[in-house]
């Protein structure tokens, strides 16, 4: 077995791999990096190949756990990267040189560990990027700072995407992998971010044009922008439309990224293959847009503040994170508000309420 091998070798793998590291010239090498990294990547390799592939969900999680371990170390995500590839080459360089009896089952596996350990490495950067900028958000209100906030996230996105790429283009892993799904993530997150950001610029310069939308196509937008998230993640998708003929009166891109932001919330937190259900209806005058996750369901509490936090007025409203608060802001520019409920043994429902409008669609 694979992992019998490295067992033997060990001490020869972890010498030729920091003979690996400490010749490269970038990313540069550290001390800590070639002392603590490579022995730990070895480690993790060892436990992936022993748990079998067919426990993907917990290789998953060793990699997370090892990729916040070397991250808190001040490791860079490109040396992590780099790390796990020069053990996995130098695993492969050995074997090939004693002829050991491997076969291409276990370099398939080999492969396959190398590209959940980079993946979980990647996701674990940012995710700590993530928290860190909602950590900040809910420390200020200036709109300059929020901005400069913002174009890190986008900055530490676009890292994180060319990384996961460099991985890919190296041969390592393959496109289709979980490290290509981490660049595909990446992008859609970078397309989301930039839509809000725009939106909340219209909305900060009081300058959205509210014109009549048929609440249909709003619909139908929103979920083509939320079905290639919802396929990454391996999450179903289901849409009700129960709005007839509706018309609202709202900004079309501010309005869409608004909803947006509920639907991302929706998706970050629903369980893999579970579905979300996007649906609209109306009632007494008003159009109901409703999201309703598979999260098993928030604290009582926490739904109580959501829901108290979006029908609140004046300027001494908590922060909401995750962009809810633009949320609640764009809804409320339409005269319409945002609130939340338990969905008994399934999750959370989001609904945006907005009025319905008497405006006449203009074809």
């Amino acid at each position: 077995m694979l992992y019998d091998f490295i067992a033997i070798h060990r001490d020869e793998i972890i010498r030729r791999c920091k003979a690996k590291v400490g010749l490269r010239l970038v990313p540069s090498p550290t001390p800590a990096e070639i002392e603590h990294g490579v022995p730990l990547f070895l480690e993790q390799l060892v436990t992936a190949l022993r748990l079998g592939m067919s426990s993907s969900s917990e290789i998953d999680e060793t990699a997370i756990l090892h990729g916040h371990d070397l991250l808190a170390q001040g490791f860079s995500v490109s040396q992590v990267v780099h790390d796990y590839g020069d053990v996995c080459q130098t695993v492969t360089e050995l074997v090939v040189e004693r002829n050991a009896p491997v076969g291409a089952d276990e370099f398939r596996m080999l492969n396959g560990c190398l590209d959940v350990a980079i993946a979980g490495a990647v996701t674990e950067y940012s995710r700590a990027g993530r928290q860190n900028l909602a950590t900040a958000e809910a420390a200020t209100a200036h709109e300059g700072e929020r901005f400069a906030l913002l174009s890190h996230e986008l900055r530490d996105l676009n890292r994180a995407a060319l990384v996961a790429f460099a991985a890919v283009k190296s041969g390592n892993v393959g496109v289709g992998g979980s490290t290509g799904r981490i660049v595909y993530r990446a992008l859609l997150r970078s397309r989301d971010l930039i839509a809000r950001a725009l939106a909340e610029a219209t909305l900060a310069q009081h300058s959205q044009k509210s014109e009549p939308l048929l609440v249909d196509d709003l619909i139908e937008e929103l979920v083509e922008i939320g079905l290639l998230e919802a396929n990454a993640r391996g999450i179903g998708l289901k849409v009700v439309r129960a709005a007839g003929e509706a018309v609202i009166d709202a900004d079309r891109e501010v309005l869409v990224a608004a909803v947006m932001v509920l639907l991302q919330n929706a998706l970050r937190f629903t369980k893999p293959k579970s579905a979300i259900t996007f649906r609209s209806r109306t009632m007494d005058g008003r159009v109901l847009v409703e999201i309703q996750d598979a999260c098993g369901g928030m604290p009582a509490e926490s739904i109580k503040k959501l829901s108290h936090a979006a029908e609140q007025t004046g300027a001494d409203r908590p922060n909401l994170g995750h962009g809810l608060t633009f949320t609640r802001k764009a809804v409320e520019a339409f005269g319409g508000r945002v609130f939340a409920r338990n969905v008994a043994r399934v999750g959370c429902m989001v609904t945006v309420d907005l009025p319905i409008s008497t405006s006449r669609l203009p074809f």
